[in-house]
């Protein structure tokens, strides 16, 4: 019998999505007799300690008893318990400096560590996400601030909405201007950004079309690899040549940034990815008004990104001048959404997604061990930092 426990968020400000649903706990339990699912005991959870029982998990305060701990965000390290298997993002993968804390905690408490980031399939796509909602809570967000900015339309915000399905509801009868929408990426946020460009009516048109023509409805771009970057030789794209070799690639977005209202950002960046322009090519061209940056790195492939905002006050200022943060809307001044944890305004939603995934790919692998997908993403075992992850002795506080 395999105990998997679903562990609170200890996290501030509190995450409220979980890994497993009340109902595919349910699932679980009668399609897999192998399997235990408990449920430690939580005030702050999208989904209630009795919607939990009422699915027959059983919900206490201690994990001690539990194989495999789950949550979502990073886990607090006086709360992690000594020798036990956890799955969570930790991010630490770009060995950011707030949470080597917790992995050298990882390291001193002998756990196991299966971080969902690292967890690809064979051609190295992540198999785990919630891109797919941050894309779609992103996509209504840049839509809401500008119409705030223009007073063009108005869009309340997603928190507002008890479920994806209401949410819907509140495009019907939108009408949105005449306006250019650039959306970068190919991956789940970009999938849920496109899936609101159709719902609220916004016609997808060529790259080459987006940069010669006016139209009379609203339309939008979707910029790829090939579109974004060329290699500076060359001038070709190769997908996997530029993600071994980003510093030998530009970019190829700046025409963009002369004709769109709108940018929704959801392109994978790290500091040897070139930005999508610089601070310095902002200048009387410049059209963008709005900028949705889902992604969300601080001074990332958005440098005017300035840093986190939150779900209650997702959109600050950014001075095209002296590129300090202001208010938002203000004349002179480019608006920049950027909230790190998006999903949150749609967990429920959010969490069977991620669940569906987590059941579909993961679980089975989990359940029988000597897994290629486990391995691969296991960056601690015992305590030992994995071959995959060598290169993180140093941030782990392995010297040798």
């Amino acid at each position: 019998m395999l105990t998997i426990g679903l562990i609170r968020e200890g996290k501030k400000p509190s995450d409220n999505r979980v890994a497993l649903t009340p109902a595919q706990c349910r699932w679980l339990q009668k399609n897999f007799p192998s399997i235990k699912v408990v449920a430690q005991h939580s005030t702050t959870r999208c989904f209630s300690d009795k919607e939990y029982i009422q699915a027959g998990v059983e919900v206490m305060e201690e994990m001690n008893g539990c194989d495999v701990l789950m949550g979502i965000k990073e886990v607090p390290v006086d709360m992690l318990i000594p020798g036990k298997t956890y799955l969570f993002f930790s991010h630490t993968k770009k060995l950011q400096p707030h949470n080597q804390k917790l992995f050298k905690a990882v390291i001193e408490k002998k756990i196991t560590l299966v971080d969902y980031e690292c967890l690809v399939h064979d051609d190295g796509q992540r198999v785990l996400g919630f891109g797919f909602f941050a894309g779609i809570v992103g996509a209504h967000n840049g839509l809401m601030a500008y119409g705030k900015r223009t007073g063009a339309f108005h869009l309340g915000a997603v928190h507002d909405c008890k479920d994806y399905r209401t949410l819907i509801h509140t495009y019907f009868g939108l009408k949105v201007p005449n306006i250019k929408v650039a959306v970068t990426g190919s991956g789940r946020v970009a999938h849920g950004v496109l899936e609101v460009m159709n719902l609220v009516g916004i016609t997808e048109v060529e790259p080459d079309e987006y940069l010669e023509r006016k139209f009379s409805y609203p339309v939008y771009v979707q910029l790829k690899g090939a579109d974004l970057y060329t290699h500076k030789e060359t001038r070709t794209y190769k997908r996997d040549h530029f993600h071994e070799h980003p510093t030998e690639y530009r970019s190829r977005f700046l025409p963009f940034t002369k004709c769109t209202d709108i940018l929704m950002n959801g392109v994978y960046w790290d500091e040897h990815v070139p930005r999508l322009f610089e601070t310095s090519d902002i200048d009387d061209t410049f059209s963008i008004q709005t900028i949705a940056d889902i992604t969300d790195d601080e001074h990332g492939s958005v440098p005017v990104n300035l840093g986190d905002q939150t779900i209650d006050d997702p959109v600050y200022g950014v001075d095209k001048i002296t590129f300090e943060k202001t208010a938002p809307y203000e004349t002179n001044s480019i608006d920049v959404m950027a909230v790190g944890n998006l999903p949150n305004e749609l967990p429920r939603d959010a969490s069977q997604y991620f669940g569906e995934q987590l059941i579909k790919y993961v679980l089975e692998d989990l359940v029988k061990g000597n897994s290629a997908l486990i391995d691969r993403a296991t960056m601690v075992k015992q305590g030992e930092i994995t071959d995959e992850f060598e290169h993180m002795k140093e941030y782990g506080g392995i010297t040798n």
